[in-house]
């Protein structure tokens, strides 16, 4: 007897036609029917509708979409994408970036981590480490320390990376909250995911705190991935929205989310 669904991981596509790995889903999925995909057609131009329906019709449990018609961005299509994740019964839902950088085969690590209790999110963490592969062209793997740093700074907390494009969930009511509205940034959305928490940690009953909540679990693999659409230039990008981040949440998250 199949594994009942229990993970849901939604995948934000954008023009992926050329490079969506189908095979390398299905296989995945037959190998591990506990784990469904959440599909989100970002707008795309090209041909990336028809694939991802493809997908559907040849396995409607283990692949679902949900289509965007005008292109809003990833920070918008993995946050419609998880609130259409978190509603379908599943313990856990997550993202993974579409160009596969971090392998699914890492998909059964994350949820391990949080089967053991005690943490509500798992990130990926691209740590250069003896033992794993980790693949990054020297120039992003610097600027991302920068960022990381600067990160770090305007959450006053350790992280080491926020921008790991596979991230992984506990289905809970704190979960949804940290969705329900759109970000005030597109490309450091993962930032201010984590400055929510802290705000709604800090302002909310007694307990543990954001990074008691998080555990960040090094990749044994990550490569890039020809055609990524992250530039250099996408940097500075994110160091103003880093600065937005700030003057919203403060230091730390520590300024009170709106009531909605």
């Amino acid at each position: 007897m199949a594994e009942p669904l229990q993970t849901t991981i939604v995948i934000p596509c954008y023009n992926e036609a050329e490079r969506l790995a189908s095979e390398t889903f299905r296989r995945f999925a037959a190998d591990h029917p506990a784990v469904r995909f959440l599909f989100v057609n970002d707008g795309s131009r090209d041909q990336t509708l028809q694939l991802l329906n493809a997908l559907h019709e040849a396995d409607a449990e283990h692949f679902s979409v949900l289509d965007l018609p005008q292109n809003r961005g990833k920070a918008e299509a993995v946050r419609n994408g998880m609130l259409r994740a978190l509603s379908d019964g599943s313990r856990y839902a997550g993202f993974w970036d579409a160009d596969l950088a971090t392998p699914l085969e890492e998909i059964p690590r994350f949820v391990d981590i949080l089967e053991r209790g005690g943490r509500d999110i798992c990130f990926g963490s691209r740590v250069r480490l003896l033992g794993r592969a980790i693949e990054r062209h020297r120039v992003r793997h610097y600027l991302g320390r920068l960022f990381a740093t600067a990160a770090s700074y305007v959450l006053d907390l350790p992280v080491y990376d926020t921008q790991c494009g596979a991230k992984l969930f506990r289905a809970c009511e704190q979960t949804r909250a940290l969705f329900a509205e759109p970000f005030c940034v597109n490309w450091t959305f993962d930032v201010e995911i984590i400055a929510r928490l802290q705000s709604l940690t800090a302002h909310g009953p007694a307990g543990l705190d954001a990074g008691d909540r998080i555990y960040e679990l090094p990749l044994n693999q990550w490569r890039d991935v020809a055609g990524s659409k992250v530039r250099p230039t996408d940097f500075v990008r994110g160091f103003v929205e880093l600065l937005r981040i700030f003057h919203k949440y403060g230091h730390g998250g520590r300024r009170a989310l709106p009531s909605s």
